[in-house]
């Protein structure tokens, strides 16, 4: 069965989405994000090199032909800020996708959402396929989706936290009402049960960057989120048995020899 995370009428194979920040070296994050099986690698553009080609980037450590690069605009705390980044991203041939991020507080990293849509709208009206970092507020994803965002990207916890997800209640009710477009839990992974536990809520995708690269092991962590994504959209897909207080009898009683 062909099961594909598709995005703005483009295909990807994995369903797992990683981050370029935090490893402890550039040859460490190549073998990771390959152990990882994506195939859509975050670059944040105000922390990468794009014009002095005399400096080593982890643009040089990334496959263009196999990863398909998506700008991110950590760090911005405006709309401005952001679209220029944006902008910045596309002039020098970077894409014309953006994460979008536009951060509201430095403390929590959750973000502003009044200036994130207003963000929103303007670049996708210049053309950019726009993938929102945004709460996990239904009324704001339904916004966004308004302002033509190509995804909605909720997290499950603050950024970097490893708390994992924290408010199922609020994804489940994203799941139900997000059908225009991927939903994607962004931020908060921990382990591989948290994304698991993602999948099996109704994602579409998981995109995470801290749990991987500072994991005592990140080659192994990858491969082990690799497992965990796969593994929550296949119980998805089955549809899981409903719980209940009491047990129900593995072997039925019905036919059994007295």
């Amino acid at each position: 069965m062909k099961d594909q995370l598709t995005i703005a009428s483009r295909e990807f194979r994995s369903r797992l989405i990683v981050g370029t920040g935090k490893y402890r070296s550039f040859p460490e994050m190549a073998r990771a994000i390959e152990a990882s099986g994506a195939d859509m690698v975050t670059v944040a553009v105000r922390r990468v090199n794009l014009t002095d080609k005399t400096k080593e980037s982890l643009l040089d450590h990334l496959d263009r032909s196999k990863y398909f690069l998506l700008p991110n605009t950590a760090g911005c705390y405006s709309a401005d800020e952001a679209i220029r980044a944006a902008r910045l991203a596309r002039e020098v041939g970077l894409s014309d996708w953006v994460k979008l991020e536009v951060i509201g507080d430095e403390q929590t990293l959750f973000p502003d959402t009044a200036e994130l849509l207003r963000a929103t709208e303007i670049l996708a009206n210049e053309g950019f396929r726009v993938l929102p970092y945004t709460t996990d507020d239904l009324i704001v994803a339904r916004r966004l989706i308004d302002a033509g965002a190509a995804a909605v990207m909720p997290l499950g916890a603050p950024i970097g936290s490893g708390m994992g997800i924290q408010n199922e209640a609020n994804l489940r009710i994203l799941r139900e009402r997000v059908t225009e477009v991927p939903l994607i839990i962004d931020a908060g992974v921990g382990t591989a049960s948290d994304a698991a536990v993602a999948m099996e809520l109704g994602a579409d995708g998981v995109l995470m960057n801290t749990a991987i690269a500072e994991a005592q092991d990140a080659v192994l962590m990858a491969e082990a989120m690799r497992a965990a994504v796969e593994a929550g959209r296949k119980a998805y897909l089955a549809g899981r048995i409903p719980k209940k207080l009491y047990a129900t009898a593995s072997s039925p009683l019905a036919g059994v020899v007295r």
